[in-house]
């Protein structure tokens, strides 16, 4: 395990002197506090809590934004290391490359978890600090918010070291993160969507399509967090919704591990297969 936690420095490090951590903190605090600030302003006049508001509204960003970033800085961690020729350094030392894989893995998710809660803790210290008056099951939502977003980006960083183990070329590696992006943020619910509205209730049955929204880490993130507070689920249009899934809290959560744990365990089956 030291060398896990050897290489797991060093992907900070290397995060540190990327300004990674710099840019994307500053990125996710500028659209969190702008969403805080714009979108609990009018919650005085409709009885709306406003961190239900903005759990609400981070959840929606966090779906599109927190992918992408974690996509983004994984892609290359595998492939772009062996374009560049600095994996069969790395390799030269007494290491498995499962350590390799468990070092990068935890440093990339250790970037992304520093700059999601720093990011999104602005948010709701403004909302602390402009004294509006929160319920305590919000800011359990939105812990749960925060927690689930880091777990939402740990699925995304190993999905994006599997694209990364399984080609050479960088570039093609970019062009698969880009795909998974897109296929988990946008086109897999279209399709879900447009199956549910030609079948009209004949043969997707509830338990099915719990099935199917498991197949999806950001439909899990989705489901926890507008689903799984009453509060937040009563804003968000989902109490409906929320009645007729049969996947409690934990499920979810065990969910988004899963997704992590899943890919990250084929990238290392791959990578250990590799040639250098």
């Amino acid at each position: 395990m030291k060398a896990v936690a050897i290489i797991a420095g060093k992907e900070i490090r290397d995060g540190l002197r990327n300004r990674w951590v710099v840019a994307m903190t500053l990125l996710m605090g500028t659209l969190a506090l702008t969403l805080t600030l714009l979108g609990s302003a009018p919650t005085g006049t409709v009885g709306v809590s406003p961190l239900s508001v903005v759990v609400v509204s981070l959840s929606s960003l966090t779906i599109f934004l927190v992918p992408l970033i974690a996509l983004l800085i994984s892609y290359d961690a595998i492939a772009g290391e062996m374009d560049r020729g600095t994996m069969g350094l790395l390799l030269s030392y007494p290491v498995a490359r499962w350590e390799v894989i468990a070092g990068k893995f935890l440093g990339a998710t250790a970037i992304l978890g520093f700059a999601t809660i720093i990011g999104y803790g602005a948010a709701g210290a403004a909302l602390a600090i402009t004294g509006g008056e929160v319920e305590p099951e919000a800011w359990g939502a939105f812990a749960v918010m925060v927690g689930s977003s880091i777990l939402l980006g740990a699925a995304f960083v190993a999905l994006g070291y599997l694209a990364s183990s399984l080609v050479r070329d960088p570039r093609t590696a970019g062009g698969i993160a880009i795909g998974l992006w897109l296929f988990f943020t946008l086109i897999y619910d279209m399709a879900l969507l447009g199956v549910l509205v030609a079948d009209q209730g004949k043969t997707v049955t509830v338990a099915l399509l719990n099935f199917l929204l498991l197949g999806n880490p950001a439909d899990v993130f989705r489901l926890l967090n507008l689903t799984g507070f009453s509060n937040v689920s009563l804003f968000a249009g989902t109490a409906g919704l929320a009645e007729q899934l049969e996947l409690p809290k934990a499920a979810l959560a065990a969910a988004l591990v899963a997704w992590s744990a899943v890919p990250l365990m084929l990238s290392a089956l791959v990578f250990a297969r590799r040639e250098m």
